[in-house]
């Protein structure tokens, strides 16, 4: 692989910065640590250092010294996951309960790689904002750093981001215009009933009974309803009511989420979702209150960023390694708040192969280490592509 010959010089501290991110993980808006060191090393290296962007973020902007110029962004995500490693190798989680179980450490470990070669060249024209971004994980935080000002204090032409992929062989890169992750809403179902004994259930109004129905039904609106050739998912994930095995409860509560593509569909998802649960409900003379959180908007590529991003990734991994040809995911990913406020691309670079197999927020997981100076020089070649004319 091309890897810039600068980056691969320290590649060994690449993969300490990460194993130690790796050995710390800390949650949404509490990166206190992460955050801490990213500053310090932003600012070790000569770079403008902001910090407290929506709690925990960090912005560093580099100034090429080429004359004036475009200004584009690129942004990685700091935080881990709440649930309990399984690994067993020398930089697993000191944390109980929380771990690097989506590459995150790995995401700003790349970025910091790049910005130290920046910092040291900074042959391009205008400028690079670095952008390490708090609460990826559900927490909003693209969100809360655009609605306090990212682009109006650091103004950007273009931003960027980026996703290590185990599903994709490692050294390739997945390029897609348009959309590449779903939008990811939150739904809550309350369904009233009336309690009564198990034994004597005509004397009540089951809610799990009729939750069930609901369940079962809600699939109709992606399998009858939706579009074939549209994409959608209504995942019911829990299920909660009853203290008792002779109790019938007073009330069930549903909780799942939902993904979408379009505008359209996400409106006939959140519309049918209401009027499914209410009307399951009354048929069975019980009640629904429905809950829907508009969470993470879809991800959408701009076409001219996703070109420039293909260019880049060509320069890095060879056209042969350059995907065009993905679909995209139903996951979720709140870099879309940014992409909703500035044209820009996201990708995904393949990881398979390391020591871990497995997925993404799985127990198992962990961020290839390779894959550090591969990143880092992706993101050098983008700058240089977009600024260094």
């Amino acid at each position: 692989m091309p890897v810039l010959n600068r980056i691969a010089d320290f590649h060994d501290e690449m993969t300490a910065w990460r194993r130690d991110f790796h050995m710390h993980p800390e949650l949404g808006f509490e990166e206190v640590r992460t955050s801490g060191i990213v500053a310090e090393k932003l600012k070790g290296w000569g770079i403008e250092t902001h910090t407290g962007i929506a709690t925990t973020g960090v912005v560093g902007v580099i100034r090429g010294n080429r004359g004036d110029g475009p200004t584009i962004g690129l942004r990685a995500d700091m935080d881990a996951l709440p649930m309990q490693e399984e690994n067993e190798f020398g930089h697993k989680s000191l944390n109980p309960g929380k771990m690097h179980g989506c590459g995150h450490d790995g995401h700003t470990t790349m970025l910091l790689g790049a910005a130290r070669y920046l910092a040291e060249t900074r042959n391009f024209r205008g400028s690079v904002v670095v952008i390490f971004q708090p609460a990826e994980e559900g927490g909003g935080g693209g969100r809360r750093m655009v609605e306090e000002g990212l682009f109006d204090r650091f103004p950007c032409d273009q931003v960027y981001g980026m996703h290590n992929w185990p599903q994709m062989p490692f050294g390739t890169a997945g390029i897609i215009d348009g959309p590449i992750m779903a939008a990811a809403d939150l739904i809550n179902i309350t369904v009233r009933g009336t309690g009564a004994h198990a034994a004597m259930p005509h004397l009540g109004i089951d809610p799990v009974v009729v939750a069930s129905h609901i369940v079962t039904a809600l699939q109709t609106l992606v399998s009858r309803t939706t579009d074939p050739l549209d994409s959608a998912v209504i995942s019911v994930t829990k299920l909660n009511a009853g203290s008792a095995h002779n109790v019938i409860a007073d009330n069930a509560v549903l909780g799942g989420t939902v993904r979408t593509f379009k505008p359209a569909t996400r409106d006939a998802m959140e519309a049918g979702i209401r009027r499914v649960a209410e009307n399951v409900a009354m048929a069975f003379g019980a009640s629904a209150e429905v809950e829907y959180r508009r969470n993470y908007p879809p991800t959408i590529n701009e076409k001219l960023a996703t070109e420039t991003a293909a260019r880049a990734a060509t320069r890095v991994v060879g056209e042969e390694n350059v995907l065009r040809d993905l679909a995209p995911s139903m996951g979720g990913e709140d870099f879309a708040f940014m992409l909703e406020a500035k044209p820009g691309n996201y990708i995904w670079l393949g990881q398979a192969g390391g020591p871990s197999a497995c997925n993404v927020h799985n127990p198992k997981y962990d961020f290839n280490d390779a894959l550090l100076p591969l990143g880092a020089s992706y993101w050098a070649a983008l700058v240089e592509e977009t600024l260094g004319a």
